[in-house]
């Protein structure tokens, strides 16, 4: 519930993949309402959605995310260490990612829709945009 936490993973996603999204989405935990947090998306140009309260259905999709995680890996696996956790969770994500295709997005693999997505201009700043 540590807003660093946040900051260090939005970070992180920005640099890996070199692209903004236009819209951020959260829930209303208070890491998501902080200063630090919202200053930082509009500082990105990143509009700021939250979801209201009770809004259960909102999560629906990274809930079932996370629980075909835990239940296809983690719980499987029951890693000793921190870094073999780390090891097993990028395997998956880029198993799930680059192999795993999705109907609802027409049968294509989450990364083929990324580059696909990537592609198509947008307003989205370029990685030399980003790295000011």
């Amino acid at each position: 519930m540590e807003v660093g936490l946040c900051l260090e993973a939005l970070g992180m996603a920005v640099a890996q993949s070199g692209r903004l999204p236009e819209v951020f989405n959260t829930d209303q935990g208070s890491q998501f309402t902080s200063r630090e947090w919202t200053g930082e998306l509009t500082r990105l140009g990143i509009a700021i959605s939250m979801d209201g309260k009770g809004r259960w259905m909102d999560n629906v999709f990274i809930e079932r995310l996370w629980r075909s995680v835990k239940h296809e890996d983690i719980y499987l696996r029951e890693d000793a260490s921190l870094p073999a956790l780390e090891a097993g969770l990028e395997a998956w994500f880029e198993r799930y990612n680059a192999w795993r295709p999705h109907e609802a997005l027409g049968n294509r693999t989450p990364s083929e829709a990324h580059v696909a997505d990537a592609e198509t201009p947008t307003s989205t700043p370029a990685k030399e945009e980003l790295a000011a």
